[in-house]
């Protein structure tokens, strides 16, 4: 994901100070943590300054009235509740790959370490494996029990060029390298789930497909695994995809795209830009062209474009992320290099953003008197991800009778991008949602006035594993589970 993810209005309301989020009873800041007592969560995952992972329950934990979390929410007999506590070895072993994946982040492109944890933990569970599926580090789980729906789970492999500044136990230990933006959450939600499902075959039929989509943060893995690997021609085409992607929401909650609304996140395009200047001495300027003049004057003329290029009502963001030029400051170098990437919600307003975006860079560098006209490529595109409502529907009252409706929030028109959009080609319904990744603490500090919450791509960011990690498990198998036919009561699996 190339952007930070806006919080829900709703969040406000449903993490007040009280400690209650609406999915049980509260919790004091006093109280100890949730899973604080159990040996397969250790106290590393706390958060920094010791506050609880979050305000409710989660699953596996008890209300304070003894009853189990959500026991007054019915759900049918096939699906997973939070009431159902996650099996020790379950939790332990994604627990486990989390923290070896944090530590280990490899950059798009290169995740071939990666792409390996994830498959050899696949195996394990049972599904065949199939590697490089792409052309690069893409790999396809398939775990097939008996016939019906087929569902496929995506997680992304891919980290940052962020150096970690979190102090955590289990920071990065790969210089200018981080998971920063919640992609080895999401890896060990998908394993935990995988692992419910293949631990409760007799309870359900069809075929799990599980996508480790390398590229991500390029907007190039999803594209490559579709139409290089031929994804679909392969492995069959999906009755349904689901994805989630980690937030600086609270953590213990899920967030969806509202019925009716816009679209949860934005389309973007990215691209190159170079700038041709004519390098030579620094003490003799009248002689050359400077190209870091040239990028400096195109950079604050891009960030009018969307003003100049949108109409008000649209919303439309343009950002440059890199600029390159140069390595000494006595010398002129002959090029600059810039980044940038344009988000709308519309293809049109796309077009348009990125036609003003290169009508700029050509007329600065004409205005600069550029020996050469710059160049302007388009790397990646993707479309904004407006999820299927009826499948939307289906799984938001299943993570509603999951966690409690208070802790089920509403979340749109997000400028963050993705390239999940490409997973609906053809027509193939696709569910997507945010998963709340921000302790108490650090919520509450926020909410007061204090450091604001590390959000997505900052060298802060820390997700509060215990928290998040148990209920990215189970909402990703209860959301399979709408899709998956049930098995009657004392049905018998063939899975293989």
């Amino acid at each position: 994901m190339r952007c930070v993810v806006v919080t829900a209005a709703r969040a406000t309301r449903n993490a007040d100070d009280d400690g209650h989020t609406g999915g049980g009873a509260p919790t004091r800041a006093d109280e100890p943590p949730a899973y604080a007592d159990r040996p397969d969560v250790p106290p590393a995952y706390a958060n920094r300054d010791g506050a609880p992972p979050a305000d409710s329950p989660q699953p596996g934990a008890a209300r304070s009235d003894g009853a189990p979390a959500c026991a007054d929410h019915a759900a049918p007999p096939h699906a997973t509740r939070a009431a159902d506590p996650l099996p020790r070895p379950v939790l332990r072993s994604a627990v486990e790959l989390y923290l070896d994946l944090h530590a280990h982040p490899e950059l798009s492109g290169h995740e071939h370490r990666t792409a390996g944890r994830l498959a050899a933990r696949l195996t394990e569970l049972g599904c065949t494996v199939t590697r490089s599926v792409g052309g690069g580090h893409g790999l396809v789980g398939v775990l097939v029990n008996g016939p019906g729906p087929v569902v496929l789970l995506r997680t992304e492999l891919d980290a940052l060029p962020v150096t970690e500044a979190t102090g955590l136990p289990y920071a990065s230990t790969v210089p200018g390298v981080m998971h920063a933006c919640g992609h080895d959450l999401h890896i060990a939600a998908v394993a935990g789930a995988v692992a419910l499902l293949a631990a409760s075959r007799d309870t359900w039929r069809g075929t799990l497909l599980v996508v480790g989509q390398p590229e991500e943060e390029t907007l190039n893995g999803a594209r490559s695994l579709l139409e290089e690997g031929r994804l679909y021609e392969r492995f069959g085409v999906p009755d349904a995809v689901l994805a989630q992607h980690a937030a600086p929401l609270p953590a213990g909650t899920l967030a969806h795209a509202p019925a009716g609304g816009p679209p949860l996140l934005a389309g973007s395009v990215a691209v190159e830009a170079v700038l041709h200047g004519r390098g030579g001495h620094a003490a003799t300027p009248h002689l050359n062209v400077d190209p870091v003049l040239m990028a400096a004057a195109t950079v604050l003329r891009l960030r009018t474009a969307a003003a100049e290029a949108t109409a008000p009502a649209e919303q439309a963001v343009l950002t440059v992320g890199s600029v390159r030029a140069g390595e000494r400051g006595n010398i002129t170098p002959d090029r600059a290099e810039l980044s940038l990437t344009a988000r709308a919600f519309t293809e049109d307003a796309l077009d348009r953003l990125t036609a003003a975006a290169e009508r700029i860079v050509r007329a600065e560098a004409a205005a600069s008197g550029a020996p050469r006209a710059p160049g302007f490529t388009v790397t990646a595109r993707s479309p904004a991800l407006a999820p299927d409502p009826e499948l939307t529907a289906r799984v938001r009252r299943a993570h509603e009778r999951l966690l409690g409706p208070g802790r089920v929030l509403d979340l749109s028109g997000s400028s963050a991008t993705e390239d999940f959009p490409h997973f609906a080609a053809g027509g193939v319904p696709v569910a997507y949602w945010m998963l709340g990744t921000t302790g108490a603490g650090p919520w509450r500090t926020a909410r007061a006035g204090g450091d604001p919450v590390p959000p997505n791509h900052a060298p802060g960011f820390a997700p509060d594993v215990r928290a998040a990690l148990p209920v990215g498990i189970t909402a990703l198998a209860t959301a399979a589970r709408q899709v998956l036919d049930p098995r009657p009561a004392g049905g018998r699996g063939t899975g293989s």
